[in-house]
Formats: C-alpha cells, sequence, structure tokens
C-alpha cells in the first residue's frame, strides 16, 4: 500500500466513526470510538479473522487480607478461543483491575494476532509513559493475547518465540526458607534429593544510608551462614530489596566476595542507575536488578552504562510477554544474563516459562516458594490441574498445550473472592523515619 493511501485510509476511517458526545473543547485528542480499534482496519487485509469478542477482570484472593490478589485476565473471540493473562501488582490490585477495564476500547474488535500492534497501541496512547500500573495492566493482556494467538496457530508459546534453548526444561531456584545453620543443612539435603542447584535468600534488618558496624556484620555472618549450610555446589543469590544505601552495599559485597554468590539482588533501588554503577565498580560479585521495572526501554540505561551483570524484569509488571523478550534481546547485545522475577500467581510464572526457554542470555528463574509446596501450590494445581512452577530435577518442565499451556474456568476461581486491595508491609526505622523493606 503506498504511504499516502495508507494514511489517508486511516483518516477516512477516523471521520467515519461516530463521536461519543460533545466535541472535544481542549483539543488534546479525538473523542470517537468505532466498531473496531482505531488503526485496526489498516491490518484488515493482513490480519486473520479471529476477532476479540469480550474482557473479563477477575481479582482472586487466596486469603482475605492478602496484599497481592491474583488479577487475571480473559479474552474472548468470535472463534471459541479463550486467552488468559495475568497483571498481579502487589498492593494496587483494584487499581490495575480499573486500568485493564479502561483498555477495553483498544480491543473489543482487534485481531488478538495483531500482538506487537495492540501493545504499541495501549502503550504509547496512554500519552503518559507506563508506571507499575499500567504496566501491569498491559502485562495481563499482553499474556492473554499470546495465549490466544498460541491456541490459534497450535503451538506452545515457546515456539512462536524460536525456543526451546533446551528441552530439558528451564532452570530454577526457590526461596531458603530456612533460619538456622541446621534448617540449611537439612534444606541442601531436600534440594540434592530434588535436583535442586539454586536459592534465594535476604539480608537481615533494615539499614540507614550510613548502616552501622553491628548492623553491616549482622549481614556478612547471615550470608556465611547460607554458604556453610547450603556448601559449595549450590548456587546462591542474595536479595538486598533496595534496602541499602551504595555506600553501605559496598562494604557488605566486598565483605562477601568470598561466598561466591551467584548475584547480589537490588543492593540499591533500580532507578538510581549511577549509584548502581558505584556498587558495581567496587565489586567482583556479580550484580542483578530490574523486577520494578516497566517496558524494555527501561533496561537501556543499564546495558548501556555496563551497571548489571543480571535483569530480573517481572512479566506481570514489564509488559508481559513482549516486553519480557524484548528486554531479553537488549540485554543479550551486551553479554547480559535474564533471572526473571516471579512472586505473584501461577499464570504469569508459567507464561516466564515460555519466554525463559526461548531466550539465549537466559539464567536462572524464580519462583517465590520453597522446596516444599505451599498452600498456594495446592490451588493452583487444583485450577490448572497439574503442579504448576514446580521443578523436576530443579527444572520447570515446558508444557507441551498450546498457548501458555493451561486450561482454567471461570468456576475454578470463584471460590476465592476478590477481597479488595490491600497494602504492602510499611516498616520504619526507630526515629520513625521509613524504611525500604
Amino acid at each position: 500500500m503506498k504511504r499516502r493511501r495508507f494514511f489517508q485510509g486511516l483518516a477516512g476511517g477516523a471521520l467515519a466513526a461516530p463521536t461519543l458526545g460533545a466535541s472535544d473543547r481542549c483539543g488534546c485528542a479525538p473523542m470517537m470510538q468505532a466498531a473496531r480499534p482505531l488503526g485496526a482496519d489498516a491490518f484488515s487485509s493482513a490480519g486473520s479473522k479471529l476477532r476479540i469478542t469480550g474482557m473479563k477482570v477477575f481479582g482472586v484472593s487466596l486469603t482475605p487480607d492478602s496484599d497481592r490478589p491474583y488479577v487475571f485476565v480473559k479474552l474472548e473471540t468470535n472463534q471459541g478461543l479463550a486467552g488468559w493473562g495475568e497483571g498481579t501488582l502487589e498492593g494496587k490490585a483494584a487499581a490495575v483491575m480499573a486500568c485493564i477495564e479502561d483498555f477495553r476500547e483498544f480491543l473489543i474488535g482487534a485481531d488478538p494476532m495483531q500482538v506487537e500492534h495492540i501493545w504499541q497501541s495501549m502503550y504509547i496512547h496512554s500519552f503518559y509513559r507506563a508506571g507499575p500500573v499500567i504496566g501491569s495492566a498491559i502485562s495481563g493482556i499482553d499474556q492473554a493475547l499470546w495465549d490466544l494467538r498460541g491456541k490459534a496457530l497450535g503451538m506452545p508459546v515457546y515456539k512462536l518465540l524460536g525456543g526451546p534453548m533446551d528441552a530439558r526444561g528451564v532452570r530454577g531456584y526457590y526461596h531458603a526458607r530456612a533460619g538456622t545453620l541446621e534448617q540449611l543443612i537439612e534444606l541442601r539435603a531436600s534440594a540434592k534429593q530434588q535436583g535442586v542447584t539454586c536459592f534465594k535468600s535476604g539480608i537481615p534488618g533494615y539499614y540507614e544510608w550510613i548502616g552501622t558496624n553491628a548492623a553491616i556484620r549482622r549481614a556478612v555472618k547471615q550470608m556465611e551462614m547460607l554458604r556453610e549450610g547450603l556448601g559449595p555446589d549450590i548456587d546462591i543469590g542474595v536479595d538486598f530489596h533496595a534496602k541499602t544505601s551504595p555506600s553501605v552495599a559496598s562494604i557488605i559485597i566486598k565483605e562477601v566476595e568470598p561466598l561466591n554468590l551467584l548475584f547480589v539482588e537490588e543492593p540499591c533501588p533500580p532507578e538510581n542507575v549511577r549509584a548502581m554503577a558505584k556498587i558495581t565498580r567496587r565489586s567482583t560479585t556479580p550484580i542483578a536488578t530490574g523486577e520494578r521495572l516497566v517496558a524494555s526501554y527501561s533496561c537501556q540505561q543499564l546495558v548501556e552504562m555496563g551497571v548489571v551483570d543480571i535483569i530480573q524484569t517481572d512479566i506481570n509488571h514489564v509488559g508481559g510477554v513482549t516486553a519480557l523478550w524484548k528486554a531479553g534481546a537488549l540485554a543479550e547485545q551486551a553479554a547480559i544474563s535474564m533471572a526473571p522475577h516471579a512472586c505473584e500467581g501461577p499464570i504469569g510464572g508459567l507464561a516466564t516459562v515460555h519466554v525463559d526457554a526461548s531466550m539465549p542470555n537466559f539464567l536462572v528463574q524464580e519462583i517465590c516458594s520453597g522446596v516444599q509446596p505451599e498452600t498456594k501450590e495446592k490451588v493452583w494445581e487444583e485450577w490448572l490441574g497439574f503442579p504448576a512452577m514446580r521443578m523436576v530435577d530443579g527444572r520447570f518442565p515446558l508444557p507441551e498445550k498450546p498457548g501458555l499451556g493451561f486450561d482454567l474456568t471461570e468456576d475454578a476461581l470463584k471460590k476465592y473472592p476478590f477481597g479488595g486491595t490491600r497494602p504492602m508491609a510499611r516498616v520504619f526505622h526507630g526515629d520513625g523515619s521509613v524504611a525500604a523493606w
């Protein structure tokens, strides 16, 4: 199609669309609505006959006081296919659910095979660049679109992305739920039995910008105990959760260099790139960050400045399959590894495995669970019919079913009604000042 004719077609489509009411008095944006989303007609000759006919949003609380109720999205089509996605955002569930509803007119009547076009429209036409609420809403919708795409083509999503890189599945790690040396030694035995080769833990307490020597020594001793208890053959990541300043983080990381950690995560807030660079220059321990970043563009400065060794963007916040894949491609060019974060529900976790399986620079996948299944894993199995996000010989198995690889019914979710948004933990230093946790 000629460039001029292409834009004439868009203009004609916009003019033909009925207005919603009064004209736009501020002159900021056209107030129009068409049977199909604006811009979709340009692809009518190249797309499929599949159309999105409905969207449903579900808030799901495993417990009434949960600070992270699951936010699930279901897209329905004219051919009976349904796609599921997840946009769970800790402490902001109702806001994400409302934001997903705001994107309804971007979706109804659209061809779900046009995943990239829909993603770009949601992100760019929001005008204000996405933060965690918009990013999580886009993430849930995007996952559902990829689920539909795979089902329509009869292939798992990882095959659509060019995978798998390893047919054995995706290497993962559990969280080290142990507080004493004896418990860590028992955990090591359980890990060996199950083929688990990696764990993650955190540092104790909360830290002022210039921490006391006692607090620093406590953190160092905790990590030394981790290595002693888990032994030399298990990889260990330690999450600082952005609790430390660059000066405190640098001291701690320097002290624990002999422990040969797999990575130190979020030694300072991820948006403070220059502070992260200062820490990186002072240590040989690999630095990881990224779970709070939205869209692949947010990783650009980290990559260009060589600030991190590992990027951990979360498929439920960064922008879904589309954005996680792009973040991985951006990192791969700079020889940076990917170890995505996943501490929400099962749909996002399973979606992440598909992207992991197709990334050449994938390192390891998180799941916020212990070696022994918890209540939430039993619920996930009840919903999906298989033990979702449980490793076999240290790896998450690759689904064989089309799309994201699972079946889910609305009825399965009714047992766990939405309990409302609950704030995440709020902690304070002794003087009352706000502490990061």
